[in-house]
């Protein structure tokens, strides 16, 4: 991946000074027809190379101080993974060392020892279902086609969208149902409390992410605290660490998290926070609701335009 117009989205990108924060989530050895948008170690480190062609990629942490200090340097840009799949530490965390790169990883603690995350598991059902229909009219869903890879991805989707802000209980209930009903379903997607440690002594930073990734405006307060709370003791008991910094899950503000959230981030002594709100932060923003963006574009020049109107105007849309 690489565009004749770096030089120029260099100019650009350092006009205006704002932290350009990406999301990523896995990062596959292979492609998988099945996760479509999860880019492989090719696609990732060509994306990397893009990146670094124009932006001056800095740790996280250093890019909340500078936010704080009003020191921001031009075309600074951080990277940020989510939730704490294996292959952040197998597939992803190579890559990145081999360029000279960081990256912040949020991580979740309920599935150190084996299982899935809610989606992963409607994923999995869903890849695993057999036939080429999907009755989903037992919970409230209307009956899908699994004729093709393409098909079981909108299969998944719809009961992903579906299902996500159900309450947690209930979410986990027809989760556990639906995945009952296949055979083969895999444990081993996410880090354990090793891969954890040498995810860290690898020169990256890690944050928290809650233990059981709820929905947190779903929540009571007392339970909200606990598994922020919990997930914070847990990574730092095994890390013998401080976090500084944490990312709330699903992340959209006023929707998925609240004030209250974020005066419980700074009750628990983390010093920044990140949000799935979409932007890209400057000079006097709250570095409790930083901004962050998914990078989905394809094609390097739609990619790279985007991410200078980010930067530029605070703006996230495709062009």
């Amino acid at each position: 991946m690489s565009t004749p117009l770096a030089p120029l989205f260099r100019l650009a990108a350092g006009l205006n000074r704002r932290l350009p924060i990406l999301i990523y989530h896995q990062v596959l050895a292979e492609t998988d027809p099945l996760r479509p948008d999860v880019p492989d170690a090719k696609a990732f480190a060509a994306q990397l190379d893009l990146l670094a062609s124009v932006y001056r990629i800095i740790p996280l942490e250093e890019g909340v101080e500078r936010l704080r200090a009003g020191t921001l340097p031009a075309r600074a840009l951080a990277i940020s993974f989510d939730d704490g799949y294996r292959d952040n530490l197998e597939v992803a965390t190579p890559v990145l060392k081999a360029k000279g790169l960081h990256a912040s990883f949020f991580l979740t603690t309920a599935w150190l020892q084996g299982g899935l995350m809610f989606n992963d598991r409607i994923i999995e059902a869903i890849r695993r279902w057999p036939g080429s229909r999907f009755d989903g009219r037992a919970w409230g869903l209307p009956e899908l086609s699994l004729a093709g890879d393409a098909e079981r991805v909108r299969a998944y989707e719809t009961v992903i969208t579906a299902w996500k802000h159900l309450p947690f209980a209930e979410r986990a209930a027809r989760v556990e149902e639906l995945a009952s009903q296949v055979a083969g379903m895999p444990g081993d997607f996410m880090l354990d409390a090793a891969g954890v440690r040498a995810l860290r002594l690898s020169g990256m930073a890690i944050g928290g992410h809650t233990h059981d990734h709820p929905i947190l405006a779903k929540l009571e307060r007392d339970a909200a605290h606990e598994t922020m709370a919990r997930n914070k003791a847990e990574l730092e008991a095994i890390l013998g660490e401080k976090l500084k910094l944490f990312a709330y899950p699903n992340g959209k503000p006023g929707r998925d998290y609240t004030e209250e959230h974020v005066r419980i981030a700074k009750e628990l002594g983390y010093e920044a926070a990140v949000s799935t709100a979409v932007g890209a932060a400057g000079t006097g923003a709250d570095v409790f609701q930083l901004p962050r963006f998914l990078p989905w574009d394809k094609t390097p020049s739609r990619f790279l335009a985007r991410c200078l109107k980010l930067a530029a105007t605070g703006e996230y849309t495709r062009v």
